[in-house]
């Protein structure tokens, strides 16, 4: 249980891995895509992406072998802090 909280508070301390979530929750995207809704740079949201793939937040949908087109999706335990996070309204 409070791994989840240590989630959370690694999700909300950045504003990037936030903006993944946040639209990771709607559906797959690219990182290109993420960062184009979130309106932040590609760096950034790769970044973002990289540590939340490592708390097995989000995951990569295609080959890791894949370059260009890399379609990332939300886990289980990944929308779970997501509703958590919103639950409490912390975004």
């Amino acid at each position: 249980m409070n791994s989840d909280w240590d989630d959370v508070s690694f999700v909300i301390s950045s504003q990037y891995r936030i903006a993944v979530l946040r639209r990771l929750a709607d559906g797959p995207a690219t990182p290109s895509r993420i960062a184009n809704d979130a309106d932040l740079g590609i760096a950034h949201i790769s970044r973002a992406l990289q540590g939340l793939r490592e708390r097995n937040l989000v995951e990569l949908l295609v080959s890791e072998d894949r370059r260009k087109g890399r379609v990332y999706g939300i886990t289980e335990k990944g929308g779970n802090v997501w509703q958590k996070i919103e639950a409490e309204n912390m975004v």
